[in-house]
Formats: C-alpha cells, sequence, structure tokens
C-alpha cells in the first residue's frame, strides 16, 4: 500500500513540475514579447522626430514621408507576435526614408539628423537582439509542448506553441547596390 502511494507521489510530483515547467515558459514568452513590444515603442517615438528633420531638408520628398508615417501608424495598431508583417513593413520603409537622406548632403551633416540616425539604428539594434531572445524562449516553449510526455499535459490545459517571429522574404535578399 505504502509502495502505490509513493508511486502516486512521484507521478503526481512529476505532473505538477512538467506543467510548472510549461507555466514557466509560457511566461518567459510573454516577457520577451514584451521586451520586443517596448523596443518597438522607442521606434516610434523616435520616428516622428527623424521625419520631421528630414521634411525640412527634403520638402519634396512627401510621398516617402508618408509611407513612414502611415507604416508606423499600421505597426502600432497591431498587437502582438502577430504584429510581425506590420514591423517588416515599417522597417522597410525606413530604409527608403534613409535612402531618400542619402540624397541630402545638408541633411547627412545636420547633427539633429545624424544623432536622431544613430539613436534609430540602435534601436534597430536592439530590436534584432530581443526577437532572437524572443524566438528562442519561443522554441523552447514550442519544443517541450511536442516532447513526451510534456505534449500530454500541455494538450489538457490547452497550452498551445506560440509564433516564432519571422521577417518577410522581401528582408531576406540583400539590397542591390549599383555605382
Amino acid at each position: 500500500m505504502w509502495t502505490t502511494i509513493a508511486v502516486i507521489a512521484v507521478l503526481l510530483l512529476y505532473f505538477v513540475a512538467i506543467y510548472n515547467g510549461l507555466i514557466a515558459r509560457k511566461n518567459q514568452v510573454r516577457e520577451a514579447w514584451a521586451t520586443v513590444d517596448t523596443q518597438l515603442k522607442r521606434r516610434y517615438d523616435l520616428i516622428p522626430n527623424l521625419v520631421e528633420t528630414v521634411r525640412g531638408a527634403a520638402k519634396h520628398e512627401s510621398e516617402t514621408l508618408a509611407a513612414v508615417t502611415n507604416a508606423r501608424a499600421d505597426a502600432m495598431s497591431a498587437s502582438g507576435p502577430t504584429s510581425a508583417d506590420m514591423q517588416n513593413k515599417l522597417t522597410q520603409t525606413l530604409k527608403s526614408l534613409f535612402a531618400v537622406a542619402e540624397n541630402y548632403p545638408d541633411l547627412k551633416a545636420n547633427q539633429n539628423y545624424l544623432e536622431l540616425q544613430r539613436e534609430l539604428t540602435d534601436t534597430e539594434n536592439k530590436i534584432q537582439a530581443t526577437r532572437q531572445f524572443y524566438n528562442t524562449v519561443v522554441m523552447g516553449l514550442n519544443t517541450q509542448i511536442e516532447q513526451f510526455p510534456s505534449n500530454i499535459i500541455a494538450n489538457m490545459f490547452g497550452i498551445k506553441p506560440e509564433k516564432m517571429f519571422e521577417i518577410e522574404d522581401a528582408e531576406k535578399t540583400a539590397p542591390k547596390i549599383t555605382f
């Protein structure tokens, strides 16, 4: 009888350990996304300043400036990890903005512009690092959800795999540079 109770207790503790591990990983995913979200907000806050600085030097580039502003608004309205497409669109329009700025020597020499560009580049690097961290913790959760016996416990409690943050195909190809 004591053996049966001991076996049941061990199995129960094992079940609890697996469940707690799944919950811990799920919370890590949430925390990782919150970190990405924080960096994205920093990016959103910098963009209007950058657009205004470029607007002052390149008044006739309104189409590019409007595209950046619209992409920022779209990205801000998207929520959660599923907003990856909007974030990728914003990244592409920012690249266009920097390409426009390259055509204006006065702008490239403007200290405000240079500082904003540095801040945005730093933010983009931080976003990349936080996306990588997010994908790492998502991979850990998804792997545990797929492995036996934690897959049984995950199914019992409705713990689902999370989506990785992926870039669009357009960002995977290197830009062409011609001289």
